[in-house]
């Protein structure tokens, strides 16, 4: 009974999210403002009937109703509890049914804020509902996690063990909320762009979405990245993976839309790069979705193999992006900028930071596609990896952190480079020490790194020297200084964190990337290893079994001049049902780098063998991750609290005596 409920509220919400496209647009144009005003009950309508299915869906997977395919294939009685919650969304159907559950979230969001221009929501609403149709449209017809099988057999396929981790809990759903955010900031700039009028008023409107998409977004890659780092066992963190660069390409053009929405905002400025960039970061998000759920990729993330899913979604992306594009085209001549500012101003550094950043999606965007052109064209199969990635993208990451600091220090309209510079001339004395000293270490072999470091340090301590200046250090107490801070627009505050954070990440992916050091040898108990200044020792190698594998885990202890430091364990894990290994890696985790050991096969006379990395610095990317977060998260905060102060005073002012 659960399946067939489960295909009902799917046709319902469906019918819910057509209703929510057509008849409140309908009554924009015809001026009933009761029809128009209909939207927000559709889209919350919608949310109710996609949770129904929703948590239908998740009853089966945690009673192993192995009458439904999905739970067939992606579940197991042995299977952890935890692990057949998070598998509802660890396959193909279930991840789309959680996709268009966000998106459901965030049309029932958007339909409860309250705001003035009611013709702009119920437009924006509209849009919404068209998208929020298309994807229940795919999941009904080509992706439908209901679908039964009979007779039910005994037991499932199991889960794919890589993803049978704590990751699977949070990493998909921070990146769906940031891939599906991004689909407000498209509806509004539609709507936008219908209505005519992209405005300052838009601009505030849109910007807590796109910094609340963009946070999500910032989240979920760094846990993937994470997952990736601890899970897969291979010392890394970043592979340029095309799934990887799918949500790499949303996060670079959310981040030049963020720039350039706060010179809308500020300055009436750029109305058609923070257009465009609103559609291009949607867009990419749906380039994703297309990478991953085509079948054209092979990859732990890419659950879909059949074709017809992928011509499903090229459709959709052909009639989003086209139709967007198209109306931008013809609408966007209307969009008249009433800012004029020096190349040498606020505006004009955010208009450099968005060429900049647009120009590395591009060139993501071609070495993550060129080899799928190739292979349609010729049938010619070629791969492009790292090093494409590396020496295309490394001269556009260190343009963009030459200029955080100095761009961050200019003024709005007309900025002083000259002033601006001799202002940081203490981050420059810092970044010029680092770079050699870090020179120093590496030479010859990673200058590069050593360039890195001093931009990083360069940008980091150049942000915060801004900030001191800004809230005066010098000429007030503590805890005038502290005051100071919160009289600071929460958008500046929010950027340099955001700024710092980058900074930081760099070191760690500096640090982590090219200053790693790696053995791999063959270890017998009580036989050692040194690597990054530790001494390590194997202790023992022990067979255990966990609930649905077979594990063989390895015992270390780490040592320095015979002081023991630190005790380590690696598992090399075998799961029957799918017949796949898995590698669980013993970490060290601290300020100044990670000790990373992990075991792979055993040779009958030499031992086991053992891989033992030292990343230094790698923590700092995760830390940075965080400080990044942060920022989009102070800058999101309303201020609705600063508004009615003021208000207030005017009151007050205009109050007789």
């Amino acid at each position: 009974m659960i399946p067939e409920v489960g295909n009902f509220a799917l046709v319902a919400a469906l019918m819910a999210a057509i209703y929510q496209a057509v008849f409140p647009f309908a009554g924009v144009l015809g001026r009933d403002q009761a029809l128009a005003a209909t939207a927000a009950s559709a889209s919350i309508a919608q949310l109710g009937l996609v949770l129904l299915a929703f948590i239908l869906l998740t009853i089966a997977h945690a009673t192993s109703d192995f009458s439904v395919l999905n739970v067939v294939q992606n579940s197991h009685t042995a299977k952890p509890f935890v692990y057949k919650l998070t598998g509802v969304w660890g396959n193909h159907e279930g991840s789309m049914l959680l996709w268009v559950l966000i998106l459901a979230l965030f049309g029932a969001a958007l339909a409860g804020v309250r705001n003035e221009d009611a013709k702009l929501k119920a437009k924006t609403l509209a849009v919404q509902g068209a998208v929020a149709a298309a994807f229940l449209a795919f999941i009904i017809f080509t992706s439908n996690p209901f679908a039964r099988v009979f007779p039910a057999p005994a037991d499932g396929m199991d889960l794919n063990p890589l993803l049978q981790d704590p990751g699977l809990i949070i990493h998909p759903p921070f990146l769906y909320l940031g891939y599906v955010g991004y689909s407000v900031v498209f509806s509004f700039a539609v709507a936008g762009l219908l209505r005519g009028k992209i405005d300052a008023d838009w601009a505030r409107a849109v910007r807590p979405w796109a910094l609340a998409a963009w946070v999500f977004l910032t989240i979920g890659i760094a846990l993937g990245s994470w997952w990736a780092y601890y899970e897969l066992g291979w010392g890394g963190f970043w592979a340029w993976d095309p799934v990887e660069n799918a949500s790499f390409m949303p996060w670079l053009a959310g981040t030049a839309f963020l720039h350039s929405v706060r010179v809308l905002e500020k300055r009436d400025g750029l109305k058609v790069w923070t257009v465009l960039l609103a559609i291009l970061a949607f867009s990419l998000s749906l380039v994703g979705t297309f990478l991953v759920r085509s079948g054209i990729l092979t990859s732990v993330h890419a659950f879909a193999v059949d074709p017809t899913r992928g011509v499903f979604i090229l459709a959709i992306l052909g009639a989003a992006i086209g139709g967007s594009l198209l109306v931008f085209a013809l609408r966007a001549p209307l969009l008249k900028s009433t800012a004029a500012f020096s190349p040498v101003s606020r505006e004009g550094a955010i208009l450099f930071n968005n060429i900049l950043m647009s120009t590395a999606c591009v060139t993501v965007f071609v070495g993550t596609f060129y080899p799928l052109f190739i292979d349609v064209l010729t049938g010619q199969r070629i791969s492009v990896g790292a090093p494409y990635f590396n020496a295309v993208f490394r001269p556009i990451g260190l343009i963009l952190f030459l200029v955080i600091a100095p761009a961050a220090a200019l003024g709005w309209k007309n900025g002083d480079i000259s002033g601006a510079l001799r202002r940081l001339w203490p981050a420059g004395l810092a970044a010029l020490a680092v770079f050699a000293l870090a020179l120093f270490i590496a030479w010859p072999k990673h200058a590069t790194a050593a360039v890195g470091a001093g931009l990083a340090v360069w940008a980091g301590a150049g942000t915060i020297i801004d900030f001191l200046r800004r809230i005066n250090v010098r000429a007030n107490s503590i805890g005038g200084a502290l005051a100071n801070i919160g009289a600071l627009p929460r958008s500046y505050v929010g950027m340099s964190l955001a700024h710092l954070g980058v900074a930081i990440v760099l070191i760690g992916i500096l640090g982590a990337g090219l200053w790693r050091s790696e053995k791999v040898v063959f270890m017998q108990p009580e036989e050692r290893v040194v690597i990054g200044g530790y001494d390590v020792r194997l202790d023992a190698i022990i067979e255990r079994e966990g609930p649905n594998f077979i594990a063989e885990t390895a015992t270390f202890t780490v040592m320095r001049e015979e002081r023991m430091l630190r005790a380590l364990s690696s598992e090399r894990r075998y799961y029957p049902v799918r017949g796949m290994q898995t590698t669980e890696a013993g970490i060290w985790t601290s300020l100044k780098g990670d000790l990373y050991l992990t075991v792979g096969e055993r040779h009958p006379e030499r031992g086991q063998v053992v891989r033992a990395f030292y990343n230094p610095f790698a923590v700092w990317m995760w830390i940075g991750s965080g400080v990044i977060t942060l920022g989009g998260a102070v800058a999101a905060v309303p201020r609705r609290r600063r508004q009615q102060a003021s208000a207030a005073s005017k009151a007050t002012v205009k109050a007789p005596a």
